[in-house]
């Protein structure tokens, strides 16, 4: 299944937190285009057959929901969620 969210949280020290919500489907609608032609390219760049990599891409995408990034600098945090 395809990640329908992305939320994004930024703590900055002293201050309230950032959050942003990024719905998936209107971006892979608009940028789908961009992506298939850059993948096809690459694809003739570095010889790889176009399926597999179609087949690799998909098995990405596809385990992404669930997945959480928490990274921290001092006091600055960000949190990355795809639900």
């Amino acid at each position: 299944m395809m990640p329908q969210l992305v939320t994004v949280r930024v703590d900055r020290a002293g201050r309230r937190p950032v959050r942003a919500w990024v719905p998936v489907l209107p971006l892979a609608l608009l940028l789908g285009p961009l992506v298939v032609l850059a993948a096809v390219v690459a694809c003739l760049i570095f010889r790889v057959h176009p399926t597999r990599a179609l087949a690799a891409g998909w098995r990405v995408l596809s385990a992404l929901p669930g997945t959480r990034f928490h990274l921290g600098q001092g006091r600055t945090g960000l949190l990355v969620t795809i639900r």
